[in-house]
């Protein structure tokens, strides 16, 4: 584990850190067929991943369809998303009655594959990844050595990969619900700072110093962490509107030189707001509503969590479902990923923000 949090670099992408995760578990737990996706934790939707040891093309459509069309398979992503432990099992999901698993069915069985062990890689209460190891029929089954070694792996493979996101992630400032990243040298001078990160800290109470440094609690949690052994610092500050800010300060290794990295963004509870949904035209609530939709919630879920009436509820998903054209929540999931997200699936590396969401390319400029 520890060799796994010395790797990340400031210029290693997510795609890399969820590589050298599955390559770091396979080292413990064999498999012949394996892969790690890379997740928007927002909309629980694939932005891209390494396949090169995965399924066949040729079952993948059928894949997604199950995953994000028909979400009803036992150890759907959804259903794994809100279990408190990281791993499962297929035949311990289903108790042993594999062939009760449409997943197994279409899938393992015609590849000629016994069963499955899944891994959330999952941080701050959001799902950054998942992997994926299978074994083929006569294989050794998967154990419990091997599943209390890929628990132990994903808390600190998720860290890496959520802070590999912060460091490498695309900030151009139009994502006003991310956060943003502060880079500091060890005299606390800021280095770089995202787009994002200025909106962030025109929002704290505390005046910028007139020398155009950063806010006195951006520099005490960076000089916390910079000191040998702090690890991460995690703070709180009140923003203009009586609500906070959250701020995370860790050490970076950059040719030779210790920097310090900052994260400033939204309280860790906050739940994020899906940018691609502003494409269906959804007011504010309409957007909170389809995000906790995306995440798996039931309507009395939704309702409880936002305090509103399981009518209120239903009122707001029924204008949902009409401004998107679907009849139901799993239409709507499927036509997010068919529409928006799977075209970026062919690319060699889809554009993603500082937290792990899928970005459009900024609009060509018509001058």
């Amino acid at each position: 584990m520890r060799d796994l949090k010395r790797d990340l670099l400031p210029d290693i992408g997510a795609l890399a850190v969820v590589d050298r995760t599955a390559r770091a578990l396979l080292d413990a737990v064999p498999a012949d067929v394996w892969c790690g996706v890379l997740l928007d934790p927002s909309t629980l939707l694939d932005t891209g991943g390494q396949h090169e040891s995965g399924f066949p093309q040729e079952v993948m459509p059928r894949l997604f369809e199950i995953e994000h069309g028909e979400q009803d398979d036992v150890d759907n992503l959804r259903a794994l998303a809100g279990r408190p432990g990281p791993v499962s099992l297929l035949s311990e999901s289903t108790r042993g009655r594999l062939d009760d698993s449409k997943y197994y069915r279409d899938i393992l069985r015609p590849l000629g594959l016994a069963d499955e062990l899944r891994v959330l890689l999952r941080d701050a209460g959001r799902t950054w990844g998942l992997l994926v190891f299978c074994r083929e029929a006569g294989s050794p089954p998967f154990g419990a050595d091997d599943l209390a070694a890929a628990a132990a792996l994903s808390p600190p493979a998720s860290t890496v990969l959520r802070r590999s996101l912060l460091l490498s992630g695309i900030d151009r400032g139009d994502v006003p619900d991310a956060p943003g990243l502060i880079m500091l040298d060890g005299r606390l001078a800021v280095r770089s700072m995202t787009p994002t990160a200025r909106l962030w800290l025109d929002r704290l109470q505390e005046s910028r110093p007139a020398h155009g440094g950063c806010p006195y609690v951006v520099s005490a949690v960076a000089a916390r962490a910079g000191n040998e052994g702090a690890g991460a610092v995690r703070a709180h500050a009140p923003d203009r509107s009586g609500g906070w800010v959250s701020l995370q300060a860790w050490t970076v290794e950059k040719a030779a030189e210790s920097l310090v990295a900052v994260s400033i963004g939204p309280p860790e509870p906050r739940e994020l707001t899906a940018i691609v949904l502003a494409a269906y035209g959804l007011t504010r609530r309409e957007r909170e509503i389809t995000q906790q939709l995306l995440l798996g919630r039931s309507n009395k879920e939704i309702a409880a969590h936002f305090g509103l009436s399981l009518y209120t509820v239903q009122d707001h998903l029924g204008a949902i479902f009409e401004k998107a054209g679907v009849g139901n929540g799993r239409e709507l999931i499927a036509d997010l990923f068919f529409r928006h997200y799977l075209p970026e699936l062919s690319r060699p590396a889809p554009p993603l923000s500082t937290d792990g969401r899928l970005l459009r390319p900024p609009a060509p400029d018509p001058a």
